[in-house]
């Protein structure tokens, strides 16, 4: 019998970068959410580690090893084998953390599998800065450092509408990065009490930011014209997810998410367009 791991797409309401450690690394302080539509990981027995890859966006990966499905995989050092089926419906490389829901879905996964235990956080970590935080979800998080340290958010209302978008544009994520003109920016404002209502949590969101965002639309420039068509069908907050090109609006009701994503279908029929809710 197969095991199923449901890898849900990573969503950072607010991201701000705080800092530079001396080895180059990043410090960020993010509210990180997980939404209802991902990609799916399932594993049985075999004699050798094999990978098949599926699903709708399976054209943007190999299955060789540096995948990283096969890297997590490799985290428990052992020399059994496991069938593996990656069905593919993030698109790759978007800034919803597709790769590390993967590989947290992956290290799942093999421990039901194998009847091990699942690998600490630091072992995720080697494996990419968001690998932690996809293997603690889906309840939202704050995730601060390089992304080691995790602590739940709570109060966070709901059912929250959203409509993800990208516009098949890659953005390279050290790029980004490199043009920040300021990498010591303040943390995330404080939540103690949680949000009662959704105005409250989108009043908060308005005040907090996506510092990768700005240095992201002067590369592409598309994601800027993504989060005006979001803007015009008039969702509550439109902003960009991690390092993009993906971006997310908030609906009032999955109804208005529901008719929003049927319009941006219709007038982009080659982007990415999935409307879903968020996971709490």
């Amino acid at each position: 019998m197969a095991i199923e791991v449901f890898a849900p797409a990573k969503v950072n309401l607010a991201l701000h970068v705080t800092g530079q450690r001396a080895d180059g690394y990043h410090l960020l302080d993010s509210l990180v959410v997980f939404a209802g539509v991902g990609d799916e990981i399932r594993a049985s027995q075999d004699d050798t580690l094999r990978l098949h890859i599926v699903g709708s966006e399976a054209a943007g990966l190999t299955a060789g090893d540096d995948n990283l499905v096969f890297r997590a995989a490799r985290v428990f050092a052992s020399d059994r084998g496991a069938a593996i089926t990656l069905i593919k419906d993030l698109p790759v490389s978007s800034g919803i953390g597709g790769g590390s829901a993967d590989a947290a879905a992956t290290l799942k996964a093999l421990a039901q599998l194998w009847g091990e235990t699942v690998p600490t956080r630091e072992a995720a970590l080697a494996l990419g800065a968001d690998v932690p935080v996809c293997l603690n979800g889906p309840s939202p998080q704050r995730m601060r450092g390089i992304g080691e340290q995790l602590d739940p958010f709570v109060g966070l209302p709901g059912p929250l509408a959203m409509v993800l978008v990208n516009p098949r544009v890659a953005v390279s994520t050290p790029e980004v990065f490199k043009a920040l003109s300021r990498k010591d920016n303040p943390p995330l404002e404080e939540v103690r009490d949680g949000f009662g209502t959704i105005p409250g949590l989108i009043a908060w969101l308005k005040r907090q930011r996506n510092d990768l965002e700005a240095p992201a639309i002067a590369k592409v420039p598309v994601i800027g014209e993504v989060l005006r068509y979001l803007t015009r069908e008039g969702c509550l907050l439109a902003r960009m997810s991690g390092s993009g090109a993906t971006c997310f609006g908030i609906f009032d009701g999955q109804d208005a998410a529901r008719d929003a994503a049927r319009r941006l279908r219709e007038a982009h029929p080659g982007w990415w367009i999935r409307e879903t809710v968020v996971i709490t």
